[in-house]
């Protein structure tokens, strides 16, 4: 969800209000615009709902103080914000909801491989057969790409200009990154759903 332009009727100042329900109010359409975004909202997005030389970064700050105790938290990620269940609450949804992984239907050679693509960016699919001992399949790139989680990267400079493959806004927003410095060390994988190292016993389908 991106905010174009603020809406002529929308009073971004509140002048009429003391400042601490002006400041309460802000928040508030803060939250709401980030409860509508199904996507990571900006600086500058949050910032047209709000007055004229307000702090969003204090105003999400006392948000997320807000939602201290609340099944929802405000998230930093791919360089905005969102809201999101907080994580202890994630088996009570997958088991209210029946979600499991259906969101995005990956086996689990598809987390590993785009694991390993993460990690080794920008990688071809020769680079990808060097990790796992094995052609990677057009069909597993073809999910992954179906998805929005991997891009087509710049061209390898080896011979023939293979394509390359890159993580996307998308990848980060799915595992809750702010950016690809938060990828978790190599013995932190398992905790994050991207073990490539399990890549060894799992059958290519």
């Amino acid at each position: 969800m991106a905010i174009d332009r603020p809406d002529p009727d929308l009073d971004r100042e509140l002048p009429d209000l003391p400042p601490e329900l002006r400041w309460r109010e802000w928040m508030r359409r803060i939250e709401a615009v980030l409860f509508a975004s199904a996507s990571p909202l900006p600086r500058e997005d949050l910032a047209r709902v709000v007055g004229q030389g307000a702090s969003v970064d204090l105003l999400v700050e006392d948000l997320a103080a807000d939602l201290e105790g609340r099944a929802f938290e405000v998230a930093k990620v791919a360089g905005g914000w969102m809201l999101r269940t907080r994580p202890a609450y994630a088996a009570a949804i997958r088991t209210a909801a029946d979600l499991g992984d259906q969101d995005l239907d990956l086996r689990e050679y598809d987390v590993a491989v785009l694991a390993a693509i993460a990690y080794h960016q920008p990688i071809t699919r020769d680079g990808l057969k060097d990790i796992f001992g094995k052609e990677i399949s057009r069909d597993l790139i073809g999910r992954l790409h179906a998805h929005g989680l991997i891009g087509t990267g710049p061209r390898s400079p080896r011979r023939g200009a293979p394509y390359t493959f890159v993580t996307t806004e998308r990848f980060l927003t799915v595992f809750g990154m702010e950016s690809l410095q938060d990828l978790p060390d190599r013995e932190g994988l398992e905790d994050a759903g991207l073990d490539h190292h399990k890549a060894e016993s799992v059958r290519v389908d």
